[in-house]
């Protein structure tokens, strides 16, 4: 099992960021990630505990299923079933408010259930292809949350 966590400080509100980044058809922004569909509603909220969602990437298929909502500050989800299999521990999302806007820290710890190699796949190239797809999904949520556009100048 590997944790690979990304984080990203997005000049944008805390409820603003939490929304966006929980609405996972969102994801879809980033290259690597093909469709996600919420497949059955949350108990308090539309992504809350107890939603799952399905996710396509170019990786794989994924069907999480939330864990923790404490909007805006944290989400956990886990990973139920995905193709190829993969053994999941830990989804965990934390917003904090700050000087300069929403600090995100996105965590995970999953692998690759496959004897012998699992460990060195995982390592060399889930990590990498996970923590780059997380890292295009922030980018995204920064450019949709930050693209301020200033009339004035196109007068």
């Amino acid at each position: 099992m590997e944790t690979m966590t990304v984080e990203r400080v997005i000049d944008a509100p805390i409820e603003d960021v939490f929304a966006w980044l929980t609405t996972t058809t969102n994801y879809t922004k980033s290259p690597l990630v093909v469709r996600c569909r919420l497949t059955r509603r949350g108990e308090s909220a539309p992504y809350g505990v107890g939603a799952v969602r399905s996710h396509l990437w170019l990786i794989g298929w994924f069907r999480e299923r939330i864990t923790l909502y404490d909007a805006p500050y944290a989400t956990e989800y886990v990973v139920d079933r995905s193709f190829p299999p993969s053994r999941h521990e830990l989804g965990r999302m934390t917003f904090t408010e700050t000087d300069a806007g929403t600090h995100v820290r996105w965590t995970t710890r999953a692998g690759l259930p496959i004897p012998l190699i699992g460990p060195a796949l995982t390592r060399h190239a889930v990590r990498p292809i996970l923590t780059r797809t997380f890292t295009n999904i922030l980018e995204a949520a920064e450019r949709d949350l930050t693209q301020h556009t200033d009339r004035s100048t196109q007068l």
